[in-house]
């Protein structure tokens, strides 16, 4: 006797839910892989769960889940995102063809992949680097003059200071003259305070003096 059919329909019990959900989701994804190789066809799965709100995907060694989105897209006519989503990847995709444009047009400026330029583009290239060289030429030679002025300001300040110092060192010089001839001589003075003085005591009494 065969397997008779089942009605199709929720099932309600949650043991035998997960059961059936597990068994039959290994069931179609085999299907689908089955599909795909036999058949040469692009084949996207997505399953998610309702209660745990996991997901399981499956997709073909020949494309991607984002490639096979993007044809189904551009196929039925359907939008799978809002205008905002859709405005945004229009503005990456721009952004990429500035970005690869400015990498070709850096590899010019290197003098690289320059044999598919016509004749304008190469005169067009060889403007650029002419204007380039001169702005180059002329930052170099404004770095040199700022260098050279700071050079010369230090020169200057150096100068100043040393006339400080020297002005610094006639003042003390004549300081010291002044005190030498006003009668004052620091050796003297040091001199008469290192000196040290004896006194002899003298008895008052005159027979005291005979004892001694």
């Amino acid at each position: 006797m065969g397997r008779g059919k089942i009605e199709i329909k929720r099932i309600e019990n949650t043991n035998s839910r997960s059961v059936t959900y597990s068994k039959r989701r290994n069931g179609i994804i085999k299907k689908a892989r089955e599909i795909s190789v036999l058949c040469d066809a692009k084949v996207s799965l997505i399953i998610c769960t309702s209660g745990s709100g996991k997901m399981y995907a499956f997709c073909s060694e020949s494309t991607s889940l984002s490639q096979m989105l993007e044809d189904y897209h551009r196929l039925s006519g359907n939008k799978l995102w809002d205008p905002k989503h859709e405005q945004l990847s229009n503005e990456i995709e721009r952004i990429k063809k500035e970005n690869e444009n400015m990498l070709i047009e850096l590899r010019h400026l290197k003098g690289e992949d320059i044999l598919s330029l016509n004749h304008k583009e190469l005169i067009s290239l060889e403007d650029l680097l002419e204007n380039g060289l001169v702005n180059v030429r002329a930052r170099q030679s404004e770095f040199v003059d700022t260098r050279r002025q700071n050079d010369e300001a230090l020169v200057e300040e150096n100068k100043r200071l040393i006339s400080v110092l020297y002005q610094k060192e006639m003042e003390l010089h004549g300081s010291v003259r002044d005190h030498m001839d006003n009668g004052y001589n620091p050796r003297i003075r040091d001199y008469n305070s290192q000196m040290t003085f004896a006194f002899r005591v003298q008895p008052m009494q005159p027979n005291l003096q005979e004892r001694i």
